[in-house]
Parts: C-alpha cells; sequence; structure tokens
C-alpha cells in the first residue's frame, strides 16, 4: 500500500498550487479598495491586547516569529513545488497568526537549536514536532498538546533488526537535542548512536547504509516512509510523544492565548489538516488530543 506514497505526496502538493494559485502561497499581498495593506486591515479588525503582552508586541511587530522544522515531511517541510514551507505544524502556526492578525515568519527551528531560539527570542513560538517533558518544562513554557506521537524504529525492508533488543552493536540515527538521544542510551545501551542536527540527515545515511536503523516519532518515519517505501516500521511502539507548542517560560497571559487558540482550532481546523498531511496518507484516524499540559506533566 506504500508504493509510490511520495509521488502521491507530491501530485497532491502541485494539484494544491495549481488550484490555489500561487498568491495562496504567500505571493504578494493584494491591496485593499480602502488603502492600506490587507495586513494592516487584519491586524486592525484583531481582537486588542493589553499594552506590554507578547501579543500587543507581535501585533505591533506585525510578525510572529515561528520556529517549524524545514525537512520534516508532513508537519515542517518545504514544498518542492512552490517553495513555501508547509506541513501539520505550520497549519496551527498559520492559525496562531490569523488570531493576532499578522504575518507569520517561519524560522528553522531543529530540535537542538529550539529552546534556546525561545529563550533568546530568536522565536516567539516554536511548533517544531516538540515533545512535552518534564526537563524541558523547566526551561520553557509549553501550550497543552496538540498532537500524539509514538516512537518507533525504521529500518530498510531486508533488515533483520524487528525491535529495539536487535539494535545491539548496530548504528543507530536520531537527533541532537530530540527525547531519543536519552530514550535510545537507557533503552538500547549497547547501540552505536548517531546523532545528527536534521532527521533528514538520518534518513540520508539509512538511504547509503551508513546506519542501519532511526529511532525517532512514527509521524516522521512515515513521513520518510512516503519518501521512500522500501523501508518500514518495527517493533512496539517504544514512548508516547505529546506534542506542544513552545514559548517563554512563566508568560502566562501568551500560554492562556494560545491554549484559546488551540481550542478553537481543535474545534475546527484541526482535523482538516489532519486529514490534509496525515490521514490520507496514512489511512489512519485520529481526533485531537483532550489531556492538558499538567495531565502531560503528571504522567
Amino acid at each position: 500500500m506504500r508504493t509510490d506514497l511520495w509521488r502521491l505526496f507530491l501530485v497532491a502538493l502541485t494539484a494544491c498550487a495549481l488550484a490555489l494559485g500561487a498568491a495562496s502561497c504567500g505571493d504578494d499581498e493584494e491591496e485593499p479598495a480602502g488603502g492600506g495593506t490587507a495586513q494592516e486591515e487584519a491586524t486592525a479588525e484583531a481582537e486588542e491586547f493589553p499594552a506590554g503582552s507578547t501579543m500587543a508586541a507581535i501585533q505591533e511587530r506585525g510578525e510572529i516569529r515561528i520556529g517549524v522544522k524545514y525537512d520534516v515531511p508532513p508537519f515542517g517541510f518545504r514544498n518542492p513545488n512552490t517553495g513555501d514551507v508547509e506541513g501539520f505544524d505550520v497549519d496551527f502556526g498559520m492559525a496562531v497568526a490569523e488570531k493576532l492578525g499578522v504575518e507569520a515568519e517561519l524560522v528553522e527551528a531543529i530540535s537542538d537549536n529550539r529552546i534556546p531560539f525561545i529563550q533568546d527570542g530568536t522565536v516567539d513560538l516554536v511548533l517544531s514536532t516538540m515533545t512535552i517533558n518534564a526537563e524541558r518544562a523547566e526551561e520553557i513554557g509549553f501550550t497543552d498538546p496538540y498532537f500524539i506521537a509514538r516512537g518507533r524504529i525504521l529500518v530498510p525492508g531486508d533488515s533483520d533488526i524487528a525491535g529495539i533488543d536487535d539494535l545491539a552493536g548496530r548504528k543507530v540515527c536520531t537527533a541532537l537535542g530530540s527525547t531519543y538521544e536519552e530514550t535510545l542510551k537507557t533503552e538500547a545501551p549497547e547501540a552505536d548512536l548517531r546523532l545528527v542536527d536534521a532527521y533528514s540527515e538520518c534518513l540520508e545515511l539509512l538511504q547509503n547504509g551508513a546506519v542501519d536503523a532511526i529511532s525517532t516519532d512514527d509521524v516522521i518515519l512515515t513521513g520518510m516512509i512516503i519518501q521512500d517505501d522500501t523501508l518500514q516500521l518495527v517493533g512496539d511502539e517504544l514512548t508516547v510523544e505529546p506534542y506542544g507548542g513552545g514559548f517563554k517560560k512563566d508568560d502566562t497571559e501568551f500560554a492562556e492565548f494560545l491554549n484559546g487558540v488551540l481550542e478553537e482550532y481543535k474545534a475546527d481546523g484541526w482535523q482538516q489538516s489532519y486529514d490534509e498531511w496525515l490521514g490520507q496518507y496514512t489511512g489512519e484516524e485520529a481526533s485531537p488530543p483532550d489531556q492538558t499540559l499538567d495531565e502531560v506533566l503528571a504522567g
């Protein structure tokens, strides 16, 4: 069933680009008949926020800087047809920007620089397949979870690796700064761990035989299978990975705003995005998570 999935993915993207036209993919804005830019009108129509709040600062700037992946289909990736960055994470980010009445500036955020980007102000928000956990919650703030992934192992179709117990002595790739760096050290201590900056590097290493397996979230690995249907998932689920949006720690007003947007998005937008970016390729049904951040952190 996975045969030609990547071709299907590209065909779907091409059809979308042709149907929607270049303007909908982020080209020049049209000036409204009443004068001023469409962006200025959108900001004027958006909710006003208290002076000094993150939301007010973003509106004053006219854009929200969002850290996303550029190489992890279907969550965040550069569309090969249009050059735009798209995906499931990006859709949620666009909903946040729309609520604020501002443009979204999408900044590439790999696993190892997501938290530093939040802390140093490079981005306002990270939506980059980032798992909520207690260690990270000591450093940054999180939204409630917007997606639940599960840890798996990806291998070539002719591999004799059947699960995590077979990783001893094998070269296993994952991203530096990901939760799997620690998971593999704990669950497969005899594996030869290869850490890279981006998951696209893991895929290339697996394809050329430089590593024997990749371990990360199932949905990220599914994106790799879409690109190369000779690969397969093996073994049981290793972990549960609730994705959350990351922002500066202790910004309670921004947290409340983001969770409000998320609740609206769950009711109108989440399912459409899931069906477009994941469901039509995996054939699996899903619904938005109903856990809160506190429930996730409580275990």
